[in-house]
């Protein structure tokens, strides 16, 4: 299966991991590499993560630490949509109004 990581995403990665640096230059290189491979793993097995009709019909999504990663899946694809911190106001980042 694909992964497409989108340019929001791509852009959560650089702002989770230039935070982290701010405290931990090395973790943050780590912990961003951690991000990755977890959303590598997603495409063994979209569908046995979480639903999130509340957000958006296709959308999916699974934790890491305290970051939530956000995908929408095909039988061919998964989209990696977002990666935010877990204390944000998910819904409205995901859909401004």
């Amino acid at each position: 299966m694909q992964l497409l990581i989108t340019p929001l995403a791509a852009f959560d990665l650089e702002e989770i991991g230039d935070y982290i640096a701010q405290d931990n230059p090395v973790r943050a290189g780590t912990f961003v590499a951690e991000l990755r491979a977890h959303c590598e793993k997603i495409c063994l097995n979209p569908a046995g993560y979480r639903r999130r009709p509340e957000l958006s019909d296709d959308l999916r999504s699974c934790a890491h630490g305290n970051y939530v990663i956000f995908f929408e899946s095909t039988t061919e694809q998964v989209t990696i949509v977002r990666i935010l911190h877990g204390a944000r106001d998910i819904p409205e980042v995901l859909n401004p109004t």
